[in-house]
C-alpha cells in the first residue's frame, strides 16, 4: 500500500443517502453542493497524528469510495440509498478494493427506481436538490443506466417518461397487493380477527373466531401501514349470524359450490339466502 498525492482526480464509486435535504454519508455526514468533502480524523483518542491530517496510512479516517462499481453490492450498503462515480484527489490511499481519500466531489449519480419517493411531487423535489450539486443523474437499469439530468441540457425527456412509467407500474402493484380479497384478514377492533369469506364494493362478510358471521362496511376497513394489517372499527361491523348457526352455514357453501343445480334447494333447507 502506498500513498500518493494525486494531482488529477481518482474516479471511485460509493453510496450515500438521499432525501430532500440532499446527499448524505452513511454515517450522516452531509455532501454540500459545490463543495468538497473533506476527510478529518474521528480517530483523535487512538490514533498517532494530527485529527485534521488525513487520510493516513495507520489509520482508517479519509472518504472511502471503491475501485469498481461491482464491488460495491459486496459491501453490504448497496441497499441505503443511491450510488455513483466519485471524484477522489489530494492524498489518497490506496487499498486492494478501494480508496480512502482527503478531498471528495460526485461525479455522476445513478438513481434506483425503487429508492424514488411514491409521489410526483415529491420525486421532484428530491430531483431539484440533487440537480444543485452539478453531477450526471441516471436511473439505474439493468438493460442499461438512462439520462435523467446532465449539467449543460437539464432534465432529458426519455429518463422522465422511464420514471412517469415506473413509479405508475409501481403504484399499480401496490393498489394490487393492497385490494382486500377473500380469504385475507381483517383485525377487528376490540373484537378479534376475521377471515374475509364474501368481499364485494360495498360490504364485507366475514368469520369471527368464535365462527360468528359479521357484516363490515367496505369503507370501514382499511389498510393499516404499521401494522401491516386490514383493520376495521368494532362500531362498523354488524353480525349476521350466530356463532351456532356458522357450522350449517359453512357446510352449505361447501355443499353448494360441489354441488351447483342443487344450491336452491339447499338454501331453502338450510334457511339461508
Amino acid at each position: 500500500m502506498n500513498i500518493p498525492d494525486y494531482f488529477s482526480p481518482i474516479v471511485g464509486y460509493r453510496v450515500w443517502q438521499w432525501d430532500a435535504a440532499g446527499l448524505r454519508s452513511l454515517n450522516n455526514e452531509p455532501w454540500r453542493p459545490g463543495q468538497p468533502m473533506v476527510a478529518g480524523c474521528r480517530a483523535s483518542s487512538v490514533a498517532t497524528h494530527d485529527p485534521h491530517d488525513a487520510p493516513q496510512a495507520n489509520c482508517t479516517c479519509g472518504v472511502y469510495a471503491a475501485k469498481n462499481l461491482e464491488h460495491l453490492p459486496t459491501t453490504g450498503y448497496w441497499q441505503y440509498g443511491i450510488h455513483g462515480e466519485v471524484d477522489l484527489w489530494g492524498t489518497v490511499v490506496e487499498h486492494e478494493l478501494g480508496w480512502r481519500a482527503q478531498f471528495a466531489y460526485p461525479k455522476n449519480l445513478y438513481l434506483p427506481p425503487d429508492a424514488l419517493p411514491f409521489t410526483l411531487a415529491k420525486i421532484q423535489s428530491r430531483l431539484k436538490m440533487l440537480t444543485t450539486y452539478r453531477a450526471e443523474i441516471f436511473v439505474a437499469d439493468p438493460q442499461g443506466n438512462i439520462p435523467l439530468w446532465a449539467n449543460e441540457s437539464g432534465y432529458d425527456p426519455a429518463g422522465l417518461d422511464y420514471l412517469i412509467e415506473t413509479r405508475k407500474n409501481y403504484y399499480i402493484r401496490c393498489r394490487e397487493q393492497r385490494t382486500l380479497k377473500r380469504g385475507d384478514r381483517v383485525a377487528i377492533l376490540g373484537r378479534g380477527i376475521a377471515v374475509a369469506e364474501q368481499v364485494d364494493d360495498n360490504q364485507v362478510h366475514a368469520v369471527l373466531w368464535n365462527r360468528s358471521v359479521v357484516r363490515i362496511g367496505r369503507k370501514q376497513i382499511v389498510w393499516d401501514e404499521f401494522n401491516m394489517r386490514w383493520e376495521a372499527n368494532y362500531s362498523g361491523v354488524f353480525q349476521t349470524r350466530p356463532a351456532a348457526d356458522c357450522a350449517n352455514f359453512f357446510m352449505i357453501r361447501l355443499l353448494s359450490s360441489e354441488f351447483p343445480g342443487h344450491r336452491l334447494h339447499l338454501n331453502r333447507l338450510s334457511g339461508f339466502n
